[in-house]
């Protein structure tokens, strides 16, 4: 199985839009996963929206959006929480 799975992070938000169209037009992906975690989810909802909705208009689409939680120790031994987000888009058939 191919991976198609985009982690947001903090690289420029462009780097990310452009993976995601890369996925659906060179590698011909059917569908791909954005992901991300804590802060970075409202950065992840944006690049799925611009790349379907400005890159990918009518041909790529919301398939399933999953939110979660994860549990963690901090450096300082801490149990954390934090948020997570798995948005998938797919190919429109």
């Amino acid at each position: 199985m191919e991976d198609n799975n985009i982690f947001i992070g903090g690289k420029p938000f462009m780097n990310y839009v452009t993976g995601v169209v890369m996925q659906f037009t060179t590698k011909n992906a059917n569908d791909v996963i954005i992901k991300a975690r804590g802060k970075f989810i409202s950065r992840a909802v944006d690049v799925a929206e611009v790349a379907s909705k400005r890159f990918l208009e009518g041909t790529v689409g919301v398939k399933d959006i999953k939110i979660d939680s994860e549990e963690f120790k901090n450096d300082e031994g801490r149990d954390i929480r934090v948020s997570t987000i798995e948005i998938t888009l797919e190919k429109n058939q």
